[in-house]
């Protein structure tokens, strides 16, 4: 004898439930709610207070980097300036930045913002650093020729 099949047409789903009473809307406030008895003028959290120094002599906690134990270059005279620029602009070979730099007890990026050298000077720098690059590349291997070839064809199409 033949059962009988189930018939699916009556099967109730998800889809085809019949809703019993319409969605409500729950609100939850949030777990740190404020206080209403806290204002503007008296906050509730202790961070928001201001901080009252409780101890003026009390030793202050270390300093975060190394080069804040060193202490603030002072600021050069216009005579030293004035003095810094002549070396630069007369010998740029044998005054470099570096060099002036320490003479002068200050650093490098200020030596070439206060001495910048004029444009010819700087691309017949330029030219001849890049000679010297080419001496360094010439010895080279095929090798690292072709692999540095392919990363600067990669960077163009960066």
């Amino acid at each position: 004898m033949l059962k009988p099949r189930l018939s699916l047409w009556f099967t109730r789903s998800y889809a085809t439930r019949i809703a019993k009473k319409p969605p409500t809307l729950i609100h939850r406030p949030p777990p740190i709610a404020p206080s209403p008895y806290s204002t503007i003028l008296v906050p509730a959290s202790p961070l928001l207070k201001s901080p009252t120094p409780s101890n003026k002599h009390a030793p202050m906690p270390p300093l975060l980097w190394p080069s804040a134990y060193n202490a603030a270059l002072s600021r050069m005279s216009d005579k030293n300036i004035e003095q810094l620029r002549k070396l630069r602009l007369s010998n740029s070979g044998t005054y470099s930045r570096a060099k002036l730099a320490k003479l002068f007890k200050c650093t490098p990026n200020f030596v070439s913002k206060v001495a910048a050298l004029p444009r010819s000077q700087r691309k017949e720098f330029a030219r001849k650093m890049e000679a010297e690059h080419e001496t360094v590349r010439g010895q080279w291997g095929e090798k690292k020729a072709t692999f540095v070839a392919i990363k600067q064809k990669r960077c163009e199409f960066w």
